[in-house]
């Protein structure tokens, strides 16, 4: 019982400071694993020690990378700090991750072009957004109708990553796309309201200062599910947005379809549209503000994925063959 009214807790507090929902869920894992780990005794009769044994057994039994040995962290002291106003001591004698830089794997041109046409609508428009206009794949399937400015060709980006707003471009080619996918939501939409429906999630507060705004088609989801399910919050059946794992599912068969056997996901076509700009020779601080990067040294990392620089260098064999 101790463990479900703090757990209850957590949640309040998270949905509070306006967390996201996954944010919510991986700190309601790692307190959880945390209470576990110490045979559920509470958070309060614990100490800097135990926190740090906890962060030790990650890194040494479990071996976990140092930004998952990070989240576990962030979500303790949160749960010291925010939740249980706990002033914990300073966190000493932690064993660290050992924090690897991994080159980001990139799909060339011919590899984006092979993998687009094996894509089922809407699946193809999402891809083609990752590509073309650097989304993650969450901040896709989040889109609303009103963020779209097919005039201007460019696209907001609400509360991405770290809670932050941007603009990034829309490619020109996939304005007829979107007109297609707005026309789709429109008939389910009417087909909602007709129904006593056609709600949808609303952002902080704005539910209740602006009562009708969630009935109406320019806050409705771009990528709207087939079918409505319950909000977690309210309990009232809602048109969400289309499921996060069924884009990774078409992902993976398209690639297998078009063989590509690279280790690639949906976040490999934000890794290519980086990539491929700074090959086209745009500035490093544009691809830093079109990705959201808060610190031009994330973004420094395409510079040695793409095919200038010490790649351009010309293998002394090739001379040799050509001789």
């Amino acid at each position: 019982m101790t463990e479900i009214r703090l757990m209850d807790r957590v949640r309040h507090t998270v949905r509070a400071l306006h967390y996201s929902r996954m944010t919510e869920k991986a700190y309601c894992y790692w307190i959880r694993f945390f209470i576990r780990f110490h045979r559920c005794r509470h958070p309060r009769e614990l100490g800097a020690r135990d926190v740090s044994a906890f962060l030790t057994w990650l890194a040494v039994q479990r071996k976990v990378s140092a930004s998952t040995q990070n989240q576990a962290l962030n979500a303790i002291v949160f749960l010291y700090n925010k939740v249980l106003d706990v002033k914990i001591d300073r966190i000493e004698d932690v064993i660290r991750a050992k924090r690897s830089r991994r080159l980001p794997v990139v799909f060339s041109r011919a590899e984006v072009a092979a993998i687009l046409p094996k894509l089922q609508q809407p699946y193809r428009l999402m891809v083609g957004l990752m590509y073309g206009s650097g989304l993650r794949v969450m901040e896709t399937l989040r889109l609303r109708i009103k963020d779209i400015d097919c005039e201007r060709l460019a696209i907001v980006v609400r509360q991405g990553k770290g809670n932050k707003d941007r603009v990034t471009i829309l490619p020109a080619a996939l304005v007829s796309e979107i007109g297609l996918a707005v026309n789709r939501v429109r008939l389910i939409h009417e087909q909602d309201l007709a129904e006593g429906f056609g709600e949808v999630q609303m952002p902080y507060a704005l539910a209740r200062k602006y009562p009708g705004q969630a009935r109406s088609l320019h806050w409705q989801f771009l990528f709207a599910a087939n079918q409505r399910s319950p909000d977690p919050l309210s309990g009232r059946d809602k048109r969400h947005h289309i499921f996060e794992t069924s884009v990774r599912r078409a992902v993976r068969q398209a690639m297998a379809a078009a063989g590509i056997e690279k280790h690639g996901n949906c976040h490999t076509f934000r890794h290519s549209f980086a990539t491929h700009l700074l090959e086209d020779g745009y500035d490093i601080r544009t691809v830093q503000d079109l990705l959201g990067h808060k610190d031009v040294k994330t973004t420094q990392i395409y510079t040695h994925v793409r095919k200038r620089g010490g790649h351009a260098v010309r293998s002394p064999l090739q001379a040799l063959a050509q001789t």
